[in-house]
């Protein structure tokens, strides 16, 4: 009988260097890097799984609406034993300080840096990759010893990491919901800032006031920054 595991794809913000982020952790038994990872318990449904994962690994208490189905993952091959995936995506809207939970030796917050054909994950030294958009998915799992040889992470995470990226991206346009990760209001420039990541252009190729009238209808003005000290404050406004 196959184990049923949940992953966790978590997502933040860097206020300060305006990068976004996701979560790794480095598992102790394989010492390899990949995404937070627990088993469903048989006193608990998988969203309370996903929830439970990141108080353990992280300490933060999440409500349901911070957590979002992603797909589910078979295939024979993506484990040493018979386990099937059920993933998440967790927005975080605060950066919390991280300290590593059972089955971790480290967890590192990532910032994503965007390539031709896939994203980069990187910390300090650390760098990683999800799988590559031109790679087929059953040529990964037939050939996952070499893949994980060349991105590095653990298992199937650089596809679950690139299934991850699609979903987000593709929606960017009727249900952004990555801007979760601003918190309850954000400036303009800040989404800009991740739509600029995700879709692999320069924050230049997308103008501000093209950007308000093409979008406008994703987004509810709600008022202006709390800055201090000089300049005009910007407008702030909330996902409908």
């Amino acid at each position: 009988m196959a184990d049923i595991s949940i992953t966790n794809v978590i997502w933040s913000f860097n206020n300060k260097t305006k990068e976004l982020l996701v979560l790794l952790l480095k598992n102790s038994e394989e010492q390899m890097w990949g995404l937070p990872t627990t088993y469903l318990r048989k006193t608990e449904n998988a969203e309370e799984s996903s929830l439970r994962l990141v108080r353990e690994k992280i300490g933060v208490d999440l409500p349901l609406v911070n957590t979002e189905q992603l797909a589910t993952f078979t295939d024979i091959h993506r484990a040493k034993k018979r386990e099937l995936a059920l993933t998440y995506m967790i927005y975080l809207p605060d950066m919390p300080g991280l300290v590593p939970g059972y089955g971790a030796d480290d967890a590192q917050w990532f910032s994503i840096k965007p390539s031709s054909e896939n994203y980069l994950l990187q910390h300090g030294k650390l760098s990683f990759e999800t799988l590559d958009e031109n790679i087929d998915r059953n040529e990964f799992y037939l050939q996952s010893d070499l893949f994980k040889n060349s991105n590095g992470l653990i298992s199937d995470h650089a596809l679950i990491l690139r299934t991850a990226f699609n979903r987000i991206r593709n929606r960017l346009d009727y249900s952004p919901t990555i801007l979760r990760i601003l918190g309850p209001t954000f400036t303009l420039k800040k989404a800009r800032i991740i739509y600029s990541i995700l879709l692999r252009v320069s924050l230049t190729e997308i103008d501000n006031s093209n950007f308000r009238k093409t979008h406008k209808r994703l987004f509810l003005e709600v008022g202006t920054e709390n800055i201090k000290g000089a300049g005009r404050p910007g407008k702030v406004y909330r996902l409908k």
